[in-house]
């Protein structure tokens, strides 16, 4: 699916089409992702460990807790992304 966006702009960019200068390039949104959320995991393990006091469960609630936000995170940008309000 991305792979697909990003080759489909290259084809319509390479025949003249102009492109959408309103819009984020999915690999964008995907480093915007994967930053927020490396914060976002140190945070949950941080509070994890705080909560259980061990950094075995800890480290594990954070490895799924990353996974699972940053598919939604990623997806949640590329609706956001096609909305015109506020642009």
């Amino acid at each position: 699916m991305i792979l697909n966006q990003i080759i489909f702009s290259k084809k319509a960019q390479s025949r003249g089409f102009e492109e959408d200068k309103t819009s984020e390039k999915p690999l964008r949104s995907v480093v915007k992702a994967l930053s927020w959320r490396a914060i976002g995991t140190l945070d949950t393990l941080v509070v994890s460990y705080f909560l259980t006091g061990e950094i075995t469960l800890a480290a594990s609630i954070a490895s799924v807790d990353f996974v699972t936000k940053l598919v939604l995170y990623f997806f949640h940008e590329r609706i956001w992304n096609k909305i015109k309000w506020g642009k």
